[in-house]
């Protein structure tokens, strides 16, 4: 194999319709909607040769498909073509680009010789893959997963041939032939720059990049100051991680409560606040810019990093907070028949949304599936793999509005449920958000065992803390499968050393309603000076965990799966990082399952952000999950009240 431009008769290729041609290759793929892809892992010991076949989207790089699938292929340019190392030898008629012209001889592109980089994968293909000499540049992002480092920017060090009289080219066109393994376009705000940047350097400059855009000219070498921030922008806390996209690490992390929460604590709120108030809008939007602004400012000052070496950002956020930041008028979303002003929110710049970053940074927004199945969403079963994974997988993001992704490793399917605010600590007697003085934990056995966010005095109950305590209750017998607390007489005989919390306190109504205490601040403490759970509080949590088994229950049907058929359950969010597992399982919140299947899947919106800046084959894959993934409203169901009754009991 040689580095050097082979003799090979181009003409020749194109006849045999194997250099690409004007328009797309048609996919042809089986009805799942994924070519298959056959790798045979060969090695220097043919005993040790390995055989995997996979499915992916058509139009994935045959490299990508080997690295989402764990296939480690030589590269280390992270699959930008420039490297000419990722060489694998492909079945059939491929097309040749001029990379591979560069890198193979005549006799080697006849065997099927490619860089696997460039080869698109819109058929069946078989391939064979080298023993590795050496590693592609990676980062361990979301669930365990490894993203081959191609970010959008990409940075160019160059030492340029002043102009002479002899030599007379334009500086646009001199520095981007210095950079030929790139051909971006330049705005005006670079051509304004760079006269006097290219000057003052010596003609010593650093070109940036982003995607197919030349966004600037740096004098001097500043290729190691590639810098991203990604966004959680969720309805009650925005997370901000600035990442060295160069590395694939992060530098800082931050988060903050976001600032459109005096307009109220869920998107409906908001919703209704824009719509009682025309210049409800405009704050909004500038609350949730302020919000992002903050924390932009925060990780840079952190990490120690000059804003202006921030190129890119990426938010994931559900359809309402992205509506809002944008500016857009999100009453369509809260009445039926809920409908998106659209799916793809346009690229803008990070200017726009007041974020003091490079004057060029780009924003990369993900796109939704629905009105309740947002960005944050989208991004998640990115960074879960929801479908790069042959398991059959259940997401769940619990919250008000909780989304539900099932996976049976060909299709896909989501939709929303409508869990309302008891996960929250809303709409329960003692509840409140997860702050020091929540119980976040109860284990009840001969006496209350508590764990208390903060260690300090109970104060009163968060979402956790909920689910765990109504488990325990059905656990030991004091709740009955309907949700209801046994007979004084009953509890004696069941929990003989817990029966005496039980006892009677009046609601806000004025009525006399049964009542668990969980905490006295004192022994003789008045029930109503006690954390105590309701039987309300237990009514709440059945409508809510219901709602949620009823949407995870359909999806399956649909899917033609039991329960039992499910293999993973991820939790997502805060909330799911909590959840005792065991818990969940006992009041039918997830499948009944072991607990070692449920995981909990922690901030997945935040890491698909993060995966969307470190590679923009990974971007793609998100933009694909739109047409991969089916939608399901469960509100248009004729059986879901019946099936929604039958997921009350515990």
């Amino acid at each position: 194999m040689t580095d050097e431009l082979p003799d090979v008769d181009l003409d020749a290729f194109r006849r045999e319709g194997l250099l690409p041609t004007p328009g797309a290759e048609p996919a042809q793929h089986d009805g799942t909607g994924r070519v298959g892809l056959s790798f045979t892992v060969l090695d220097t010991d043919p005993e040790r040769t390995a055989h995997r076949q996979v499915r992916v989207p058509p139009g994935v790089t045959v490299f990508d498909a080997a690295s989402w699938n764990g296939i480690a292929i030589d590269s280390t340019c992270g699959g930008h073509g420039t490297c000419h190392k990722c060489k694998v030898r492909v079945e059939g008629s491929t097309p040749i680009t001029r990379h591979d012209v560069k890198t193979f001889t005549r006799e080697q592109l006849d065997a099927g010789w490619r860089l696997a980089c460039l080869v698109n994968a819109t058929r069946d293909l078989t391939v064979d893959v080298p023993p590795l000499t050496t590693r592609p540049k990676a980062a361990t992002v979301g669930v365990g997963r490894q993203v081959i480092l191609r970010p959008a920017i990409q940075k160019r060090y160059v030492e340029l041939d002043e102009p002479t009289l002899a030599d007379q080219r334009t500086d646009l066109a001199r520095l981007l032939e210095a950079i030929d393994d790139l051909e971006p376009t330049a705005d005006l705000h670079v051509l304004r720059r760079l006269p006097s940047v290219l000057r003052q350097a010596d003609f010593k400059v650093t070109a940036v990049v982003v995607d197919e855009a030349l966004v600037d000219v740096e004098p001097g070498d500043t290729t190691k100051q590639q810098y991203a921030i990604a966004f959680d922008l969720g309805t009650t806390t925005v997370v901000a991680t600035l990442l060295d996209v160069g590395t694939g690490t992060p530098v800082a992390v931050a988060s903050m409560l976001n600032r459109q929460q005096p307009f109220g604590g869920d998107v409906i709120t908001r919703i209704s606040a824009t719509m009682m108030d025309p210049e409800a809008l405009g704050r909004l939007q500038a609350a949730a810019c302020d919000t992002l602004a903050t924390l932009a400012a925060q990780v840079c000052d952190e990490g120690g990093v000059d804003p202006a070496h921030v190129y890119e950002v990426a938010i994931a956020g559900n359809a309402t907070m992205t509506a809002l930041a944008l500016g857009i008028d999100p009453e369509p979303l809260g009445v039926a028949p809920f409908i998106m002003s659209t799916a793809q929110p346009p690229d803008l710049l990070a200017a726009d949304l007041g974020l003091a970053l490079h004057p060029r940074a780009r924003v990369t927004l993900f796109p939704a599936l629905g009105a309740y199945v947002g960005g944050d969403i989208v991004a998640g079963m990115l960074a879960t793999g929801m479908d790069r994974d042959k398991r059959t997988r259940l997401f769940i993001d619990v919250g008000t509005n909780c989304e539900i992704v099932v996976s049976d490793g060909d299709r896909i399917l989501s939709t929303a449920a409508p869990a309302g605010p008891a996960f929250e600590g809303g709409a329960i007697r003692c509840g409140m958000r997860a702050a020091d003085g929540a119980i976040e934990v109860v284990k009840l056995g001969e006496d209350v065992e508590l764990g208390v966010i903060g260690d300090v005095e109970p104060k009163g109950l968060c979402g956790s803390g909920l689910v765990d305590a109504v488990a325990e209750l059905v656990k030991v017998g004091l709740l009955d499968a309907s949700g209801r607390y046994v007979a004084d007489e009953v509890a004696k005989e069941v929990a003989p050393s817990l029966a005496d919390r039980l006892t009677m306190l009046s609601n806000s109504k004025g009525a006399q309603e049964r009542v668990f205490v969980l905490h006295r601040p004192t022994p003789d403490a008045e029930p109503g000076d006690c954390v105590v759970l309701s039987q309300r509080d237990v009514r709440e949590l059945q409508f809510a965990k219901a709602a949620i088994s009823t949407g995870w229950t359909l999806l399956l049907e649909e899917l033609g799966l039991e329960h039992r058929d499910v293999q993973q359950v991820l939790l997502a969010g805060s909330f799911g990082s909590y959840l005792s597992a065991a818990s969940a399982v006992r009041i039918g919140l997830v499948p009944k399952l072991p607990v070692l299947r449920i995981v909990a899947a922690g901030n997945v919106a935040g890491e698909g952000a993060k995966m969307a800046l470190l590679s923009v084959r990974e971007r793609a894959g998100a933009q694909a999950l739109l047409e991969e993934v089916t939608y399901v409203e469960l509100s248009d169901r004729t059986d879901f009240n019946d099936r929604f009754v039958d997921q009350l009991g515990f």
